[in-house]
């Protein structure tokens, strides 16, 4: 069988494809740029929304086609209207043309009547659009989908990784995970055995479960002490914090994903055992025991790093400010005289360090990722800079009782730590 998939370098398509081909079909994957390996492929912007007419002939001897374009946030010129809704409508109505066998569209739990987000809306109205249609079609409507690269994954690996944990409502709302081996089973099995008219199935995990027990059952899978002090915080506080998130470009939090986590995702009927013949993976064992270690470490690396990057940030933009005049002057400058520097050359030396400091402080927080990795290095040369003056000038702040100089030790170990994690530039890779 040959089967067009649209979304095929994503989470689920990637996962999907693998499957398909291990099955023996042939995949046709529908992307906006060739992909690496060459290969049969449409080239397709769903950005653009390409019409029905331009698809129909590029679906001539396609037995089946696989709808697993999504994204969770927009940006840019990726709209939900766009790729959820209006391009899966026109690759629908082709594929009734040009006489396709069957169509799986993977779309989401929620995306229904009740579905009060861009996000959920735009997936209902592409649904709707093929159940209108004369055609033999699986709607397919995961709950949350755990795997390896899964971005939701890492964010529930990181909540679980936290020893405590402010959530709205405590953790109680409830939520059904499923596993991307899973899912891609009942997608595959779907493609093979379509039904005769249009079907929309809930795949979902074994039960229904709070979220704060969720993420028990992840902190057991990473071999973590389950228990979790979840702290109640009000929801109107969650919602601010995530509109403030979804300033960040890369967030997966803003406030539409708010409202999704808020409302819990549960399935009242799933779809998902009858077509396995067999129950769903539980969440406990969501991570195999072989790569629990690397799980829970990256986790950690996930949790932590932007904790270190904030105290590493106010670090530095506290010795700016104490420096411009928050510590006496008269003293630094008493002190810079101990290293040689009176007059101009002092104050220029005091005042030219301190805003060193804050532009270090405001590039450890903003700097670009092409930038960071030269950020963390002058940051380890000024630090090992003062660490080697003091030591000369004034070797006794080795001795002070609260370690001035020690405690740069665990900062350049930091820093370097920071550094080591940041990919290197594409001219570093040859």
């Amino acid at each position: 069988m040959r089967v067009l998939l649209t979304g095929a370098t994503g989470f689920i398509g990637r996962a999907v494809a693998q499957a398909l081909r291990q099955r023996g079909h042939a995949v046709v994957p529908a992307t906006r740029r060739p992909p690496p390996g060459g290969g049969e492929h449409v080239q397709a912007d769903f950005a653009a929304v390409p019409p029905r007419d331009w698809w129909v002939p590029r679906l001539a001897g396609i037995d089946a086609v696989v709808n697993a374009i999504g994204i969770l946030r927009e940006q840019g010129g990726q709209t939900f209207e766009a790729l959820h809704h209006r391009a899966p409508a026109e690759l629908f109505h082709a594929c009734h043309a040009a006489g396709v066998r069957c169509v799986v569209q993977v779309s989401a739990l929620g995306a229904d009547a009740r579905g009060r987000t861009g996000y959920h809306r735009s997936k209902k109205a592409a649904d709707d659009v093929l159940r209108a249609l004369p055609l033999r079609s699986a709607i397919v409507q995961p709950s949350l989908v755990y795997g390896p690269g899964g971005t939701s994954a890492a964010l529930f690996n990181k909540l679980a990784a936290a020893p405590v944990l402010p959530f709205p409502a405590g953790g109680r709302m409830l939520v059904q995970p499923v596993h991307l081996h899973d899912v891609v089973q009942g997608i595959v099995h779907l493609v093979e055995e379509p039904p005769e008219g249009s079907s929309t199935y809930a795949f979902a995990g074994p039960q229904p479960l709070a979220l704060a027990d969720y993420l028990r059952h992840l902190r057991a899978a990473m071999g973590e002490n389950p228990r979790q002090w979840i702290v109640p915080l009000p929801a109107s506080l969650f919602r601010a914090g995530a509109t403030l998130a979804g300033l960040v470009p890369g967030s997966m939090l803003d406030r539409d994903t708010a409202d999704m986590l808020l409302a819990g995702n549960a399935a009242e009927v799933n779809g998902l055992p009858a077509l396995l013949g067999r129950a769903p993976r539980a969440p406990r064992d969501f991570i195999a025991p072989a790569a629990r270690e690397s799980a829970r470490r990256e986790a950690a690396l996930d949790l932590w790093l932007p904790v270190l990057r904030l105290a590493l940030a106010f670090m530095w933009l506290w010795t700016a400010l104490v420096s411009f005049g928050l510590y006496p002057v008269r003293d630094s400058l008493a002190l810079l005289a101990r290293v040689g520097l009176h007059g101009a050359a002092a104050s220029v030396a005091l005042y030219g360090a301190a805003l060193l400091d804050l532009v270090l402080g405001v590039l450890t927080l903003a700097a670009p990722a092409r930038w960071r990795r030269p950020v963390w290095l002058a940051q380890a040369a000024l630090v090992a800079g003062y660490t080697v003056l003091i030591t000369v000038f004034l070797p006794e702040y080795w001795l002070h009782p609260y370690g001035p100089i020690t405690k740069n030790l665990p900062i350049l170990a930091l820093i370097g730590l920071l550094w080591s994690l940041e990919p290197p530039a594409r001219g570093d890779n040859r």
